[in-house]
């Protein structure tokens, strides 16, 4: 096999932030995409593929920095592959995730919109998420110092933290994070020191072997945490005294829970949540309602900033109290409620049962009763028939996840002819490929949608995604 040739390129300026969270330069005719890289600085760049009008590279030597980059702030920064813009001043965060929405709606989309506002800044751009996922390895990551000399094994060392980008059986020993409050890094270092002092064993992706398998830190802004610690088997001689110090340790647990999954993959999500000790769930509040979060809930990880989403949505969908709305992917019912004060009836879709049930028992809580929540796969439950029981949709949201919608479910929604459409995504580019089939869809006898309003919002500070909220009325 021929060797691969080591290119770096030397004192290359850096234009732009790129998409995907890198940035870009131009040598000769091509551009290069490169990470953890600042508008202005002036780097030698380890080129690790070459294409014929691109190519993919590594900063090996800062020869000037920018004057806008910053030092960061985690001394995890560049390994764990979070938080990975720590670099970039806030404002040119914002920016950035501005031109991404315009890029991919306008540029690449091709679509015509009235004009972006702002985005909306988080408030918090630290400590601002409410759920963390951990995992333990007994092969941490290892720092250059740590590295035996060649030949020599590499000894047992186990770690608790997030995986390292592009080694999926390889774990960084995370010891102070900041995305979540304090409490979630007291945690997971009790938890880590307490099973090394005990002789715990850590889990072996590669072998399948170890016990402690993974850790889930979720609270609320009342200061209230749900711990779920997943191991592989139900084992009471390790497993009660561990718990039973946890609560001795944290007051502020009034959730715990543990896990048993002795299957190959990491998913919980068809697994039953054994409750420990304390209550089922912690709890969220948002306006006047009350919103109860499980193990397996799925609620917005930025707490504040979801608030200011679903209020852009509400005020999008411009409600007078007299529609029907449909809330398709209404997860645990969170818009659907939101918006039910100011519509006739809500219809929710959902495609995982225990979401749905979370939101019937939320609605009921809070006293709703113009919501009706239904499971099942979106393409199936979203059909004409269900249509023609449930009535037409005067106004349709849609929060799908990241891949968007499926083309059978946009044929149903032209179908149906909402008035107003409110579209939220997490990203944009499938966000625009689905609004292109609203705004000019095949079929010459489907109504056509135009666009009203874009309006992006930062749910994730330090990193290059984006939430964005396009509102669509029928021509």
């Amino acid at each position: 096999m021929r060797k691969r040739q080591h290119i770096v390129l030397e004192s290359v300026r850096i234009e732009a932030i790129a998409a995907e969270g890198k940035a870009l330069a131009h040598i000769d005719n091509a551009v290069i995409f490169v990470p953890y890289a600042v508008p202005g600085d002036i780097v030698d760049i380890f080129v690790t593929k070459k294409r014929k009008n691109y190519m993919e590279g590594l900063i090996e030597r800062i020869v000037q920095p920018s004057e806008q980059r910053l030092m960061p702030f985690c001394e995890h920064f560049g390994l764990c592959g979070g938080c990975k813009w720590q670099i970039l001043p806030y404002e040119m965060q914002l920016a950035a995730k501005q031109q991404q929405v315009e890029d991919q709606l306008v540029r690449i989309g091709h679509l015509d919109i009235p004009g972006i506002s702002p985005i909306l800044a988080s408030d918090n751009t630290t400590y601002y998420r409410n759920k963390l996922e951990f995992t333990f390895s007994d092969k941490r990551w290892l720092m250059d110092d740590e590295k035996p000399a060649e030949g020599e094994n590499i000894p047992s060392c186990p770690g608790l933290g997030f995986h390292v980008g592009r080694f999926f059986d390889k774990v960084l020993d995370i010891h102070q994070c900041w995305l979540q409050s304090e409490i979630s890094n007291e945690l997971r270092n009790f938890i880590r020191t307490y099973a090394l002092d005990n002789g715990l064993s850590f889990y072996n992706i590669r072998s399948q072997e170890g016990w402690l398998r993974n850790l889930i830190v979720r609270n609320n802004r009342q200061g209230d945490v749900m711990l779920i610690l997943v191991v592989k088997t139900d084992e009471k001689q390790w497993l009660n005294p561990l718990l039973d110090a946890l609560l001795e340790r944290f007051p502020s647990i009034k959730s715990l829970y543990y896990v048993v999954n002795g299957k190959a993959n990491d998913s919980i999500a068809d697994l039953p949540c054994q409750l420990y000790a304390g209550e089922d769930a912690i709890y969220e509040e948002m306006e006047a309602l009350r919103f109860k979060i499980g193990p397996k809930s799925f609620y917005q990880t930025n707490t504040e900033q979801a608030y200011k989403l679903y209020s852009v949505a509400r005020e999008f969908a411009a409600l007078t109290g007299s529609e029907t709305v449909y809330d398709l992917y209404t997860g645990t019912g969170t818009i659907a409620q939101f918006v039910s004060g100011k519509a006739a009836r809500v219809i929710g879709i959902e495609y995982v049962p225990e979401a749905i049930e979370d939101a019937k028992n939320n609605a009921t809580a809070n006293h709703i009763t113009n919501c009706e929540f239904f499971a099942g796969d979106m393409k199936d439950v979203l059909t004409a028939d269900f249509i023609a029981r449930h009535g037409q949709p005067d106004v349709i949201i849609l929060d799908p996840p990241r891949a968007g919608i499926h083309p059978d479910v946009a044929k149903v929604i032209l179908k149906s002819a909402p008035s107003r459409m409110v579209y939220v995504s997490c990203n944009p580019a499938s966000q625009a490929r689905d609004l292109a089939l609203f705004c000019h869809p095949e079929d010459e006898q489907a109504p056509r949608y135009k666009i009203t309003a874009v309006q992006p919002v930062d749910m994730f500070p330090h990193t290059h995604h984006v939430e964005n909220v396009v509102a669509l009325e029928k021509i």
